[in-house]
């Protein structure tokens, strides 16, 4: 899986984008295939078109990166409580990234005035790729107290995922922020506000818990904006054929004084600006240009020209390639708005962010960034990442799911999302009239991707095959007809005669009435002892394995070896590399009882029957959870503090930690999903809601596969 590492500014004016792009320069001369995302777009002011920094590494790299997500499409979904879907939608994003690359760098948002979801934000893209964050920041007198809301906020349960921090504009006047500064304008007269070395910079980081990647020299000569930049940002007037894009501004000069006094300001990368009737200066400065002097150009003000004559004398310095521009403010107002001109390079400026990724890939830690790309980094599968994987698996699968609760709001719904995301081909048991006036009331039209099926028109076929199936115990058609009069009797029986590929339903039913005709008409498969249940509790940082918190009430030690070899299959077969805990409540030795001692056998019998498992046990919950206290109480454990898969001793203590943990944490649990039957059906707990339902057909779907 791609190596991921997210870049978040310390605030507004750090240069977030030229430090990201050139993080990829960097990478890729070391050889590494990088891949780029900005998953949500930030539009900077005065941006109208597509957002910059993905249309920058198209330029000048060969990166192809997605369209990001509009920040009002984010903000919207954060509004109406849909985060989740937000993340999932980013981790698609992402995964496109990743396809080709080794190391992916993620570019976060901005947390200016503009952005006030920006912290939020980037945590939970923080999260949902499990990437290792890289704060960019500026020397400023708060830069302490950023780094500790930074590293405050990508805090998880694992520790900080802030590795590094890398520092730019070191020794840039006034902070960097103004491109142009006129001159009586210059507060700070060209000096360094911050007189700091990178590697004095460097000693004060080794303070931190983080490393210090690098530190970016301030250059002027970066950030220069072309003529042309000018001319758009004033709205001034270009007078003659010089090409506005050959020439960039360093420095802005009013010419306010006489000829004599203004000799020293007829400098390379000058924007003079001086009234357009200041005919004296207009020649001394076509002059300088005809003696060699590579001026930016000249901005006269006021809506005045040089006479007609003048321009004639001065025709030849023009034709050098002087630009000159004309605009109708004074030329302190011009001087002004210019001093207050944004710092970004222009979206179209190519060949300046090309030195720029490789000023910033030249002041970075090389050897430390290829050693990080190196570590053998197993990602964590955020929940947003697995339910991403989820519906893309459901797609693939193309499979039938029955909901025999098919007049229920929340699963018309469900059914209908299903549809339009192309999880499953879902089939409403009910009346077809009854059905539809509840999916008009929701404001839906039930399309040709939900199928419904009036349970009076074909439960008639399902008699004699049920009859068949049961004629074991004394089953009659008579019988079976009556039972058959049950939805979920009948879904089960369309399920075992193949004519849907899963069945979904309680969220009107009991779990022992949704899984009794399961029991009844499709049974267990031969490798499995029993039927037992799955909840994926989709934690804040990672989703985990609950076994079993719905079926069993209390398993023996053979019956909870099968739960547990169940449920790390169940985890490897959704993406989850299975760290099996098995949990009581003592840890290792230190307990004695009946009930540690059952954990301690069925612990056993997992390593015999499967020794290509992790497993360890008994291990009392925190144990097994917490790094910090696994390796108090069971430091050679491979398990304790790693788990992922829990096993619970009993339905006791399954079903009350599963439901603690979801309602006091609110987490959202996917499931139960039961482990052991011949075909799969899935339990609703009864107040699921729509999300939780459409996960699970996904799930259904996956199974069926």
């Amino acid at each position: 899986m791609s190596h991921a590492f997210l870049l978040v500014s310390t605030g507004a004016g750090a240069g977030l984008t030229t430090v990201s792009l050139g993080l990829v320069r960097a990478l890729d001369r070391m050889g590494i295939h990088t891949g780029f995302c900005k998953p949500i777009a930030q539009l900077h002011d005065g941006d109208h078109g597509p957002e910059r920094s993905t249309q920058l590494i198209e330029h000048v790299t060969s990166i192809t990166p997605p369209q990001p997500i509009s920040l009002r499409h984010a903000t919207a979904l954060l509004g109406s409580d849909q985060e989740g879907l937000l993340m999932e939608e980013v981790i698609a994003l992402y995964r496109q990234s990743a396809a080709h690359a080794d190391v992916v760098v993620v570019e976060g948002l901005v947390a200016d005035g503009h952005a006030g979801y920006a912290t939020r934000l980037n945590a939970g893209v923080a999260r949902a790729l499990d990437a290792e964050v890289i704060l960019v920041g500026k020397p400023e007198p708060d830069l302490d107290e950023y780094i500790d809301i930074a590293a405050t906020a990508f805090a998880g349960d694992n520790g900080s995922a802030l590795i590094g921090i890398i520092l730019n504009k070191l020794g840039a006047a006034g902070g960097g922020h103004a491109a142009l500064q006129a001159d009586e304008l210059q507060t700070y007269g060209g000096s360094c506000v911050w007189p700091v070395l990178p590697d004095t910079l460097s000693e004060t980081m080794a303070t931190r818990p983080f490393h210090y990647i690098g530190g970016i020299p301030w250059q002027a000569r970066l950030i220069a904006p072309r003529m042309s930049d000018v001319a758009d940002y004033l709205g001034a007037k270009s007078i003659g054929a010089a090409d506005l894009q050959a020439r960039r501004v360093q420095r802005i000069e009013v010419c306010a004084r006489t000829v004599a006094n203004t000799i020293g300001v007829y400098q390379p990368n000058t924007l003079l600006i001086f009234p357009g009737d200041r005919e004296d200066v207009f020649i001394a400065a076509c002059m300088a240009a005809l003696n060699g002097v590579p001026l930016a150009g000249i901005l006269l003000t006021g809506g005045l020209q040089p006479h007609a004559c003048v321009m004639e004398l001065c025709a030849q310095a023009l034709h050098t390639g002087l630009p000159l521009l004309l605009v109708e403010s004074s030329s302190y107002q011009t001087a002004a708005l210019l001093a207050q001109m944004p710092a970004e390079v222009a979206v179209d400026d190519y060949a300046l962010i090309d030195q720029a990724m490789d000023h910033v890939a030249n002041h970075l830690d090389s050897p430390w960034l290829k050693a990080r790309c190196a570590l053998d980094r197993r990602a964590r599968i955020s929940p947003a990442a697995f339910r991403y994987q989820l519906i893309q698996q459901a797609s693939q699968a193309k499979r039938r799911i029955v909901l025999p609760e098919g007049d229920e709001p929340r699963t018309i719904m469900a059914a209908y999302q299903c549809g339009q995301r192309g999880v499953a081909q879902c089939i409403l048991l009910g009346n077809p009239e009854k059905i539809q006036q509840v999916a008009a009331s929701q404001g839906i039209v039930l399309g040709d991707t939900v199928t419904i099926v009036d349970p009076a028109r074909v439960r008639l076929r399902y008699v004699e095959p049920m009859v068949a199936l049961r004629r074991h115990k004394g089953m009659t058609s008579q019988m079976a007809e009556d039972q058959l009069q049950a939805r979920i009797v009948l879904g089960t029986m369309m399920l075992a005669e193949g004519d849907v590929d899963g069945l979904v339903a309680g969220a009107l039913h009991s779990t022992a009435n949704t899984v009794r005709p399961a029991f009844q008409l499709i049974g267990t498969s031969a490798s499995a002892e029993l039927v037992s249940s799955v909840f994926f509790m989709c934690l804040p940082d990672q989703v985990v394995v609950y076994g079993d918190c719905a079926i069993n009430p209390d398993p023996d030690a053979a019956q909870l070896a099968d739960i547990a070899i169940q449920s790390a299959d169940s985890a490897r077969r959704f993406g989850l590399e299975p760290r099996v805990a098995m949990i009581s409540y003592s840890t290792g030795e230190s307990g004695a009882g009946t009930d540690v001692d059952k954990v301690r056998a069925a612990t056993r019998m997992v390593r015999e029957r499967r020794p290509d498992l992790l497993v360890d046990g008994p291990l009392q919950y925190d144990a097994a959870a917490s790094a910090e206290v696994g390796m108090s109480k069971a430091p050679s454990s491979q398990v304790a503090g790693r788990a992922n898969v829990f096993v619970f001793p009993d339905l006791n203590t399954g079903n009350t930690t599963y439901k603690a943990v979801q309602r006091s944490a609110h987490v959202v649990s996917i499931g139960p999903m039961l482990q052991g039957l011949r075909k799969p059906v899935n339990d609703l707990s009864r107040g699921a809601s729509v999300e939780d339902i459409v996960y699970t057909i996904a799930l259904t779907a996956i199974q069926a596969g």
